[in-house]
């Protein structure tokens, strides 16, 4: 297991199909023992692209993610990411708490709406809370899934979410709802079915003998629908990620709606400095102050036009991978780095010493 042969097996062995099974013999040495397949699945689940994965072989994994860049894996549980010189221990968790998930849940407002309505009309006993959890981890989801997408291109890019048109000069005006739509339309079948399940579950718990002809292929059909709208999500996601291999900003309202790409942000001033983050929720003891003319082009305009126009959300993905969060708290504005937007789960099987710190 020469350095050499690795980086000829290494263009046979795409990380999101294939993994390389390393073992040692006799005397400690290390030696690759075969090649397995069917890493998609465990990759597609981590990208949140299916509702499960696969078991992964061996004691740990360890992912070749870009030039210099490790990611070491225990089950479903990122352990830690060497990149370059730097070791991240941690992907800050902004979708999940803090103040840009706050504002990205206030942005399903529309996708909440249809969906109460729907539940009002078609299914009156379902109570909308017992859905809304739901509702806001498909709307960040989905967003997570653009970027992970933005990230393989490694060419870079930026969205920016705003529900004002000002200052934004959009170069490919493309209004696109596509997205919103067959989102709202995957939570309804998923709904469809979960209920049509419950209820040939409760008539077998219950004893019966026939179940309704009705129940059962309505199970099947919105268990169909669900995967053929999940598959519309996709080409969705993919679609609007390879405009942002144009130069300039993919530009979205809150609802989901893209209004086009190339966008050029007219905004210049920069305000003295901003605030990085190491936590999602942003309190003031942890933030530390940069100078904002330490960033790339691409960084200062979105910092230009946030601090500009309080409540918008600017995200930016450098071409290394990095992904970057630009948002407006009060007179600071917040940047938060190392942002989490694959699907890590904890270990069950992982012994840990002391306090869960996570």
């Amino acid at each position: 297991m020469t350095i050499r042969e690795l980086v000829k097996l290494s263009k046979a062995s795409d990380p999101s199909s294939t993994s390389l099974a390393v073992y040692y013999d006799a005397d400690g040495k290390l030696f690759i023992w075969g090649m397995i397949d069917q890493a998609l699945h465990y990759h597609s689940f981590l990208n949140y692209e299916s509702e499960s994965g696969s078991e992964q072989p061996g004691l740990f994994q360890v992912s070749i993610s870009d030039i210099g860049t490790l990611d070491v894996l225990f089950d479903y549980e990122l352990l830690a990411t060497l990149k370059q010189n730097v070791l991240i221990p941690r992907y800050v968790d902004v979708f999940t708490i803090g103040p840009v998930s706050k504002i990205l849940k206030s942005n399903a407002a529309s996708l909440k709406t249809e969906i109460k309505a729907f539940l009002l009309s078609a299914h009156p006993g379902e109570a909308f809370e017992d859905w809304e959890t739901f509702l806001d981890g498909l709307w960040i989801q989905t967003l997570s899934r653009l970027l992970l997408r933005i990230q393989n291109y490694h060419h870079g890019g930026a969205i920016l979410i705003t529900g004002s048109e000002m200052d934004t000069d959009i170069k490919y005006k493309v209004v696109y709802d596509r997205l919103k739509k067959a989102v709202t339309a995957y939570a309804k079948e998923v709904i469809r079915n979960y209920i049509a399940e419950n209820l040939i579950e409760e008539s077998l718990a219950a004893g019966k003998r026939v179940i309704s002809k009705n129940w059962y292929l309505e199970e099947s059909r919105s268990l169909m629908a669900k995967q053929g709208i999940a598959d519309e999500i996709k080409g969705c996601i993919s679609y609007l990620s390879s405009q942002t291999c144009v130069d300039g900003v993919l530009s979205f309202s809150p609802d989901m709606v893209s209004r086009g790409f190339g966008g050029v942000l007219k905004v210049r001033k920069l305000p003295r400095k901003i605030f990085v983050s190491p936590t999602a929720t942003a309190t003031t003891k942890s933030l530390v102050p940069t100078d904002p003319k330490h960033f790339g082009t691409r960084h200062r305009s979105m910092i230009a036009y946030c601090w500009s126009h309080p409540g918008s959300l600017g995200l930016v993905v450098s071409q290394d991978g990095d992904i970057r969060a630009f948002y407006r708290m009060d007179d600071k504005l917040i940047m938060w780095e190392n942002i989490k937007t694959q699907q890590f789960i904890k270990s069950r099987k992982l012994k840990r010493s002391g306090p869960d710190r996570s």
